[in-house]
């Protein structure tokens, strides 16, 4: 008995020995582990301060120019409506250099400077790619044809122009090609997603509601169809033709050559072989880089040993030209871009709140004489719109307020514009979309029969369970969400007509979730003129009576760098990017099932997603 004691004395000690040394080493090792990450952290936010602190230097530095120095334009990054602030989007770690993306407000903003700077003999245009939509391109190559009335040259050069390049190309004095390069002028084409046959094999049902005669409200026909239905292959239809005729006449215009022929080239690809390209006088000359740069030293007489000046567009943001205006008088461009939602948004989405608040902040700066809306959005959540709508409403009845449409402002995006004193449109701008609808998916199947899962539930009420994605609608919730669906499109089109002078049924007839281009908008009374963003604000300027005198602000404030830096950090933005650069142009087939994934409530959105070709 007294062995076994002792014996159990020992153990006991040992096993607190053990579990003393076992905590000390995890002590030590855990406080070592908390060093080296704290010491990581710290590491990585000095990191991130340098690069900031170099690139912030890098874009503040003023730019001075010699004479005779030729503007550098190249399109192939993304054109937003509006210039990130973000220093490392698109930096590149191997130069230590911030590739910025423009947005289209310094693209304006810089081909204007650059037309009344005398330093600038001329712009080169080093096209492939242009990585915008078609009402962006019109703006540009507006402000390209304004830069040439100056009396200074364009010359745009490209191993191969894509059908986008070429049409920002055609306004240049000269086009050249690369000997073996290739024109892609084809005729435009959208290839729409469907998902219906997906949803069938994973045993998903979508059950839709879309308001009266919404024919072409088909945001909800991936959902539904394996095709496009007859009215959506009508619309869609019309507007391609719509704006593959805006760029004919702009094309014919300037290369004159007559739409017919243009048509003809299209249907028989005929540029795509460089000889061809020059015969038909698509461009004016086949000449290697070298060459290029020749004619360019020649242009601005420059020897063959010398180097041309040279500044890049983003660059040039840096340069000054004339004294920057003293006036306190002031004309907001607000930005709303991406879809509409609830709550404070991102940089990629509307955020009723917070657009609401930027609206109501603009109101009520005394210093603040006009509003301009730049509207880029294909729509979202109806009762968000309606929010945003009304700020809208008390800033229009406080001083001006003018809509600008970009690429896109249709159903959301024109619910929000409706209120504006006037309406500015590109031609190619896609808008209306004058419906609503509503998808509740059913998934019951799904995990029922594919996962194995079953549900079961208690309520207190015979509708408690209204909206369940487990179980199918009854007829009663089903009927409950075609009212309110109903309703919504009857607060749409009575909006519409009582801010436009229409009438309700007329609206109603060009309603139905159908979009159109700018120009056909204009027609038909949803839109008061064509033209993009700087016809917006000398508008804005003018019904303020402060045309030539006024600086402009854009809101909302963009996000301090650093803080884009550390929100950025997250596991999703992270995840995103490695898509997009994986996937490429793919990548917006993932965009657009997450964002039907992403649909609550009552949706004022865009038909389809659209990327025209």
């Amino acid at each position: 008995m007294h062995d076994l004691c002792f014996t159990n004395i020992q153990i006991s000690a040992h096993l607190n020995q053990y579990l003393h040394i076992m905590k000390q080493f995890f002590k030590f090792m855990f406080a070592s582990f908390a060093g080296t990450l704290l010491t990581l952290l710290v590491l990585l936010f000095i990191f991130i301060g340098m690069i900031s602190a170099l690139v912030s230097m890098s874009e503040n530095e003023q730019v001075k120019l010699k004479p005779n120095t030729v503007l550098v334009a190249d399109f192939s990054v993304p054109i937003s409506d509006r210039s990130p602030k973000n220093p490392f989007e698109n930096f590149d770690f191997g130069s230590f250099k911030s590739n910025n993306p423009l947005g289209m407000n310094d693209v304006l903003r810089n081909i204007e400077k650059a037309s009344k700077d005398p330093n600038i003999a001329g712009m080169y245009l080093d096209l492939s790619e242009i990585n915008s939509g078609m009402a962006n391109m019109q703006e540009i190559r507006e402000k390209l044809i304004e830069f040439k009335a100056s009396g200074k040259w364009i010359v745009s050069y490209a191993e191969g122009y894509s059908q986008g390049a070429y049409f920002l190309a055609s306004v240049s004095d000269e086009i050249y090609l690369n000997p073996q390069g290739m024109i892609m002028f084809k005729g435009l084409y959208t290839q729409l997603t469907f998902l219906k046959n997906m949803l069938e094999k994973i045993e998903v049902e979508a059950q839709i509601i879309r308001g009266p005669n919404n024919q072409f409200k088909s945001a909800v026909e991936p959902l539904m169809y394996d095709k496009m239905s007859e009215a959506n292959r009508i619309q869609t239809e019309k507007l391609l033709n719509s704006a593959w005729n805006e760029m004919l006449t702009s094309v014919s215009d300037s290369r004159k050559i007559s739409k017919d022929v243009l048509n003809s080239i299209a249907d028989e690809l005929t540029v795509t072989n460089a000889k061809k390209a020059l015969e038909v006088r698509f461009v004016d000359g086949l000449v290697y880089k070298d060459e290029i740069l020749a004619k360019l030293r020649e242009k601005t007489g420059v020897t063959e040993k010398d180097k041309i000046e040279e500044v890049t567009l983003a660059k040039y943001t840096n340069a000054k030209v004339g004294e920057p205006s003293k006036s306190r008088n002031k004309i907001a461009v607000i930005y709303a871009v991406g879809s509409i939602e609830s709550g404070d948004g991102s940089e990629t989405t509307i955020g009723s709140e917070e657009l609401s608040k930027t609206i109501r902040k603009a109101r009520e700066d005394d210093n603040i004489k006009a509003i301009v809306m730049r509207v880029n959005s294909p729509g979202g959540s109806a009762l968000a719109s309606e929010i945003i709508r009304r700020e809208v409403e008390l800033a229009k009845n406080a001083k001006p307020f003018v809509v600008s449409m970009g690429n896109v402002a249709a159903s959301g995006g024109y619910w929000i514009s409706t209120n504006a004193d006037y309406i500015f449109a590109d031609p190619t701008t896609i808008t209306g979309s004058i419906g609503v609808f509503g998808v509740i998916p059913n998934m019951k199947k799904l995990f029922n029969n594919k996962f194995g899962i079953t549900f079961d539930k208690a309520m207190t009420n015979k509708n408690s369970d209204y909206i369940d994605v487990m179980e199918p609608l009854s007829p009663f919730q089903q009927a409950k969400i075609q009212e309110e669906v109903v309703e919504i499109y009857d607060n749409f089109t009575a909006l519409v007509a009582n801010t436009r002078n229409l009438r309700q049924s007329y609206v109603d007839s060009i309603g139905q979730g159908r979009v159109w281009t700018g120009t056909d908008a204009l027609e038909i009374g949803l839109v008061d003129a064509l033209g993009g963003l700087e016809k917006a604000i000398a508008y804005a300027a003018e019904k303020a009576e402060i045309a030539s005198d006024y600086k402009l602000t854009e809101m909302p404030v963009q996000k301090d760098p650093f803080q884009q830096i550390i929100e950025e950090m997250g596991g999703q933005t992270r995840t995103k990017a490695l898509l997009k650069e994986e996937l490429g142009e793919y990548y917006n087939y993932i965009e657009f099932i997450h964002s039907v994934s992403e649909m609550k409530g009552v949706q004022a959105r865009m038909p389809f997603y659209i990327d025209i070709q």
